[in-house]
């Protein structure tokens, strides 16, 4: 369960990661107008509770929502496919719910990239992935870094997402805390649960804040 708590947390990372830069890249090439616009679009998330976020993700990943029923139309799948209650629907609801906590900060740091490198790059000869590697990610890693601590320490502990999109089939440790406090009433394996769910989430921001170092000391 910690394993599955930590993968998660992860995978989280990672998807939101995938969605970021792209949107960053956009968000820095768009005018002040559309900056905005961005801007609230990427905030709107944000003014919704989370609760009425996560029940509609129930309502896109059902059988007959939004994602079967294009994958339907489209012909890529014979039959609906089951998302909820899978881990892949999970991850794919908390990138859309987490997802301003990633966008945020990287759109902080990339604002303020200077240009004249990106221009320098490409006229030496890079091309735009070399550039965006070489160039665009090491600048921009600390804004990376800063939104995803606060994606892996918001997803690992998302109980209520955790619960209603994953259900019974997926118990990670919020679940687990909250079945010993309220079914069992087992309230010392809830506070070493507690704990554990504590140091796991340490870890994994003491993992990114070591990167983080290792990567400016490169």
């Amino acid at each position: 369960m910690i394993f599955d708590t930590l993968k998660l947390g992860v995978f989280a990372v990672l998807a939101t990661t995938l969605v970021a830069y792209p949107l960053a890249l956009v968000f820095r090439a768009a005018g002040p107008r559309a900056q905005k616009v961005l801007i609230f679009i990427i905030l709107m998330p944000l003014l919704t509770s989370v609760v009425i976020r996560t029940f509609a993700w129930i309502v896109i990943l059902a059988r007959e929502g939004v994602i079967n029923q294009t994958l339907l139309a489209l012909g890529l799948t014979a039959t609906p496919l089951n998302l909820l209650q899978t881990e892949l629907g999970l991850v794919l609801a908390l990138t859309q719910i987490e997802m301003p906590l990633m966008l945020l900060p990287l759109l902080t740091i990339m604002t303020r990239l200077d240009q004249n490198l990106i221009d320098a790059s490409r006229a030496l000869g890079a091309s735009k992935w070399r550039t965006f590697f070489r160039v665009v990610l090491p600048l921009t890693l600390p804004g990376w870094i800063a939104g995803a601590t606060l994606v892996f320490a918001s997803a690992t502990t998302a109980f209520i997402s955790q619960s209603v999109i994953g259900g019974a089939r997926l118990v990670y440790l919020p679940a687990l805390i909250y079945q010993q406090v309220t079914v069992v009433y087992n309230w010392p394996f809830a506070a070493v649960a507690s704990l554990t769910l504590l140091f796991t989430v340490l870890a994994g921001i003491s993992a990114l804040g070591w990167l983080g170092r290792f990567a400016k000391t490169r």
